[in-house]
């Protein structure tokens, strides 16, 4: 019996106590003690999907990763929008791809949702560079994010970057199978070791605008990187249509039923044609990339027809 007493006791007595500090522990609550100077911690920003930019952090593989998302005006998490990822080139961020692409204003007059992640270390581990990370692996994880919490449409999911952000658009497209309804590479290729091997390409439909630049110095490997794609999905090249400034715009029609599109720029370097103005925006190119590939987007998606 005194066994069971005792206990009764001490259960009062902390009761009492745990009353008394009650108050000092309510106050102390972000870990600090009573006199500790340190200011107290913010607690993190919730992810709340609404319009305009939104930059969002999360830890994943152990590191650090950020996106920026924007949503157009009028945005509601009720409209299953279209979404374009938009990856930057090395070395860069996806603030200074928003302003090369100009792809924000365009969002918001046709109403999607873009996505601008941020590679580690100022670049992606796309075909030939720029990195060692899992980036595919990442760009899964926030599109996952992306149609769940924004409730982006999964049948309507597109991919654009220049230099090392458009070769890792291709990337995206073979080793994420049946995610990607179309890509658009701006100044970037189907290259490297991976896409010399004859079995590395898409296992699922991906329709593909692309543009590349004369003066460009890479553009002989670029040029080869689409012929390589063409031919493993056997396609069917129309004849060169000629535009204004000796651009040139090609158009084939493949065995899976995608679509590639080829607009060679003679006149252009290792730029995005027109743009929004950023640093490798080239606003005497001719023609306006982002448009073009907007439009060829509106047309594609992972839905059987």
């Amino acid at each position: 019996m005194p066994t069971l007493r005792a206990p009764r006791r001490l259960s009062a007595v902390s009761l009492a106590v745990a009353a008394l500090l009650l108050p000092l522990t309510g106050c102390g609550s972000d870990g600090r003690g009573p006199t500790d100077p340190r200011p107290p911690k913010k607690p993190a920003a919730a992810e709340i999907p609404r319009p305009g930019d939104h930059r969002v952090t999360l830890s994943w593989q152990g590191e650090k990763r950020v996106y920026t998302v924007h949503a157009p005006p009028g945005y509601t998490p009720s409209a299953k929008l279209p979404l374009v990822i938009a990856m930057h080139p090395y070395p860069a961020d996806g603030k200074a791809m928003a302003a090369i692409s100009g792809l924000n204003s365009e969002a918001d007059e046709e109403n999607f949702l873009v996505a601008y992640p941020d590679g580690l270390n100022r670049g992606f581990n796309a075909l030939i560079c720029c990195g060692t990370e899992d980036d595919v692996g990442f760009v899964r994880t926030i599109t996952k994010r992306l149609t769940t919490t924004w409730h982006a449409d999964p049948s309507r999911i597109y991919a654009t970057g220049i230099s090392n952000g458009g070769d890792m658009a291709y990337k995206l497209a073979v080793e994420l199978p049946g995610t990607f309804a179309a890509i658009a590479p701006v100044s970037s290729g189907y290259l490297g070791t991976d896409a010399a091997k004859t079995s590395y390409m898409p296992k699922t439909p991906v329709s593909v605008i692309t543009f590349i630049g004369g003066l460009d110095e890479h553009y002989g490997v670029m040029d080869a990187g689409i012929d390589s794609w063409q031919q493993r999905l056997s396609c069917d090249s129309a004849e060169p249509r000629k535009l204004k400034n000796n651009i040139s715009r090609t158009t084939a029609k493949c065995r899976d039923g995608s679509d590639v599109v080829v607009y060679r720029m003679p006149e252009m370097g290792h730029s995005w044609p027109g743009g929004g103005g950023g640093s490798m925006s080239d606003p005497q190119a001719g023609i306006d990339a982002t448009g073009l590939m907007v439009e060829f987007f509106k047309a594609r998606s992972t839905k059987a027809p």
